[in-house]
């Protein structure tokens, strides 16, 4: 295997200049989906290399339940510094599984929360919560989901901002955000190099949801004036783990990109450009962690085969 099981560790790294970039030149729904599928593949990658080390750490301990020949040197000598990387793996892998765990954990246990508070209300798309704090948030689930907004807010907003905000709700709902947020968020816990692409991706979500609903609405100001009394009102939604209307970050920048011109779409990225050639950094990155943890998969296979006795 040699350095190559190590490279999809770091090479996350390659992928934080079109976090950013990405963000503020590219179509946020390009933006969302190609850093959701940069981030899936890099932390699956770095993954497959942590669990590879960890086979050659855990061959190392006394009483393993592993083959004796899986701790034989030419096992050992695929791996640079086998015995503090084998050992350290095996730590690291097992905080990203319980990282991952609690994540996947929460994320569903709030889910069905949500909607077993829902249960006693009329069974439409949109659900009004009679709640002083104002907020409004896409909940996934039963279907095609729902529309989760207090009444506090509804009625600080004009006809047109409900319409906007509705629009927006169903933009999430539709292009199925819950997904794409929580691919990211386990991405980042199974490596901390992405954390940078998740917060893009939360931004990403909720720009690819404003311009939905400016489509739809018709007026960009209006959306924009929307988020503005969402924002200055109760101060976001309950669960930040849906996504909503006012979410906590860079509000006024979703406020002046709602402003600004609609963004358009934008054909093949050169590397001519600061976001193509991010771009194609972070798709080199990513392709070169699939090499590696592939190339080291393969090698430890053969290793271990290799020193299987028969």
């Amino acid at each position: 295997m040699g350095i190559f099981v190590f490279l999809p560790l770091v090479l996350p790294l390659t992928a934080w200049p079109v976090a950013r970039l990405a963000a503020h030149r590219l179509h946020p729904r390009t933006a969302t989906r190609l850093l959701t599928c940069v981030a899936a593949v890099m932390a699956v990658c770095s993954t497959v290399c942590l669990a590879l080390l960890m086979v050659v750490g855990t061959a190392q301990l006394p009483g393993n339940p592993l083959p004796d020949g899986w701790s034989d040197p030419e096992v050992r000598a695929a791996v640079p510094q086998d015995e503090i990387a084998g050992k350290a793996a095996i730590p690291a892998l097992l905080a990203v599984v319980a990282a991952c765990v609690r994540t996947l954990w929460r994320h569903f246990t709030l889910r069905r929360r949500a909607h077993a508070a829902l249960a006693g209300l009329p069974a439409t798309q949109v659900a009004v919560l009679p709640d002083p704090q104002a907020y409004a948030y896409a909940l996934p689930g039963g279907g095609r989901g729902r529309i989760v907004v207090s009444n506090s807010l509804l009625d600080r907003l004009a006809p047109a901002e409900r319409r906007a905000l509705f629009a927006h709700e169903r933009a999430h709902l539709t292009a199925r955000h819950h997904r794409q947020l929580l691919t990211v968020r386990l991405a980042a816990r199974a490596n901390p190099f992405l954390r940078p692409l998740s917060s893009a991706v939360a931004y990403t979500a909720e720009r690819w949801a404003d311009e939905e609903a400016a489509a739809l609405v018709g007026d960009r100001k209006v959306v924009a004036r929307a988020i503005g009394k969402a924002a200055l009102s109760a101060g976001g939604p309950r669960e930040p783990l849906f996504a909503a209307f006012a979410a906590p970050g860079p509000l006024p920048r979703r406020v002046a990109a709602l402003l600004a011109p609609p963004p358009t779409v934008q054909g093949r990225a050169t590397a001519f450009t600061s976001v193509g050639l991010a771009t194609w950094t972070a798709g080199f990155g990513a392709a070169a962690s699939a090499m590696s943890s592939a190339n080291s998969a393969l090698t430890l296979a053969a290793t271990l085969h290799a020193a299987t006795p028969l």
